[in-house]
């Protein structure tokens, strides 16, 4: 049973794709049916963690976390029912990240 990538790599393109990648120092990508999870880089805040999941009004929720070495999450923020094109403000807000030049 394979995992349908089609969610993870519109999500991917909606922050930026490959220069979304290489400005946030974003990295360890998963992917589940309906959701793409990473690790971060440093920012702002302490989160190293960033999971953005379809959910079922065909909106995302974002959640930020910082993963312990003990795989525990701690200080988690989510923000829910958000439209794709506000992706790429919410996580730049967020961690004080740019995607892009």
């Amino acid at each position: 049973m394979s995992t349908d990538m089609r969610v993870a790599e519109t999500i991917l393109s909606q922050l930026g794709g490959n220069r979304f990648r290489v400005m946030t120092g974003a990295k360890n990508f998963a992917a589940t049916d309906n959701s793409l999870r990473m690790r971060i880089g440093r920012n702002k805040t302490n989160a190293n963690y960033m999971e953005v999941s379809l959910n079922m009004l065909d909106l995302y929720d974002i959640t930020f976390a910082k993963v312990t070495k003990m795989g525990e999450m701690k200080s988690v923020k989510t923000y829910e029912n958000v439209y794709n094109d506000m992706l790429v403000e919410i996580f730049e807000s967020h961690t004080g990240m740019y995607t892009s030049l």
